[in-house]
């Protein structure tokens, strides 16, 4: 089963009036390159986010962050307190401050008395305590709706990039067996040509027909493109065998398309023959195409 590296997955839930949402965003990358990004008070769980999204993210550049929200019902509903000993230091520091600004004779106006309770430290919100378990097993639940949605994206995007590998493949299948028409008439061809430079030459001696015949032999099989022909066939089918068998087969479907592309190009180099030359080029180019998507395959 082939799964792509990009993928994206959200998901949230309430909890004593606190929001949890949970992102993770992947793109291809050679290895798992995790980027966390966690509110300051939640880092001790940092460690199980990593194993959790390793175990199924496997390989990619993965990025995965928590954003806790206070929802408004339950903002309203919250105690609070006013931090008397903060507001009379405030009190303290705006008397010093006015009476020296009134011994030079300064003509603005005092502020107002309720400004003290917009200053930090004065009104103070009452949290009750939570649980760590309790938030702990709702945050990771949540991470792990996320990383699902993720990895049924890259399992979704993965099907389309199968239907695309397995439809370039055969193209190349098809493409080798119209090589089979221009080989048959390849080597007469050959023969032929090699008999008439040889003609033009004009030489003045007599040529011993029997060791020109082994000398012809000996170079039109190392023309030979059979073992080629045959090595490549057998690397398509090994190709789309391994595309279906395994569950994250990028990295041997890389090394598989490499061994595919040294015959296609040791194919290209002995065929001698425009026409096979010609179906060498989109054989490659077919392959090149493979080799860009497998790049982003798990």
């Amino acid at each position: 089963m082939i799964k792509s590296m990009t993928g994206y997955g959200k998901s949230q839930r309430e909890m004593d009036g606190r929001m949890f949402q949970v992102e993770v965003r992947s793109i291809n990358s050679k290895t798992l390159d995790l980027n966390l990004k966690l509110p300051s008070e939640f880092r001790e769980l940092e460690p199980l986010f990593r194993t959790r999204i390793a175990a199924v993210m496997q390989r990619g550049k993965v990025e995965c962050v928590l954003s806790v929200q206070q929802l408004a019902d339950a903002a309203q509903a919250a105690a609070y307190h006013i931090n008397t000993a903060q507001v009379e230091r405030y009190w303290e520091d705006f008397h010093a401050l006015t009476t020296n600004l009134l011994m030079k004779k300064w003509s603005g106006s005092l502020p107002e008395p309720a400004i003290v309770f917009t200053l930090p430290g004065v009104v103070v919100e009452d949290k009750e305590e939570v649980p760590t378990e309790a938030f702990k097993e709702s945050i990771l639940g949540t991470l792990d709706q996320a990383v699902a949605l993720a990895d049924a994206s890259r399992q979704q995007e993965g099907e389309v990039l199968a239907k695309d590998f397995r439809m370039r493949v055969e193209l190349i299948e098809d493409l080798l067996a119209q090589v089979e028409p221009f080989e048959q008439q390849r080597v007469p061809n050959i023969r032929q040509k090699m008999e008439k430079q040889l003609a033009d030459l004009n030489l003045s001696v007599e040529i011993d027909r029997n060791r020109l015949e082994q000398e012809m032999i000996y170079y039109l099989e190392k023309l030979d493109i059979t073992e080629e022909k045959v090595r490549l066939r057998k690397h398509c089918r090994y190709f789309k065998d391994t595309m279906d068998a395994e569950a994250a087969p990028g990295r041997k479907l890389g090394f598989i398309a490499q061994e595919m592309g040294r015959e296609i190009n040791t194919l290209g180099s002995k065929a001698n023959e425009a026409d096979i030359q010609k179906l060498v080029v989109r054989m490659k180019d077919e392959l090149e195409k493979i080799k860009e998507q497998l790049a982003n395959i798990l």
